[in-house]
């Protein structure tokens, strides 16, 4: 692989397994601790009667949602400017930790307080459209 991708790609590869932690954290520890504190058990996705919990859980789907589109912008974005997928993932993984911490208290508006994490995602579109038109040789 070392012929195929760039060295730095490596950076792609741990922002990839900061991903990982990030679902780890908030699905693994913060949701399944939620169930037993609240009293929710599986294969119930929210509750009735706890809004805590509720966006404890939509905190973890929501991030759930993007991971897909995260990490296929990462992987391609990364291949042509490595360091800065990196960086802009690093961005989106710090954003998608203060948006849980803020849902995490409750009021679903301190959400916002990870909304940076959108300029990640906007850089990663931007070096994938990038790394598309090298491809297409339509940049040189």
């Amino acid at each position: 692989m070392k012929n195929v991708l760039p060295r730095e790609y490596g950076y792609v590869a741990l922002t990839g397994t900061a991903a990982w932690a990030l679902m780890m954290w908030m699905s693994v520890i913060n949701v399944n601790k939620a169930r037993k504190t609240y009293n929710v058990p599986f294969p119930k996705m929210y509750s009735d009667e706890n809004q805590i919990f509720n966006c404890i859980q939509r905190a973890h789907q929501n991030t759930v949602e993007q991971l897909p589109q995260f990490l296929f912008l990462l992987g391609l974005g990364g291949v042509q400017h490595p360091k800065f997928a990196s960086a802009c993932g690093m961005l989106w993984v710090l954003g998608r930790i203060a948006y849980a911490k803020g849902y995490y208290t409750g009021n679903p508006a301190n959400r916002t307080r990870g909304r940076f994490g959108h300029f990640g995602m906007l850089g990663l579109v931007g070096s994938t459209v990038s790394f598309a038109l090298h491809q297409l040789e339509i940049l040189d």
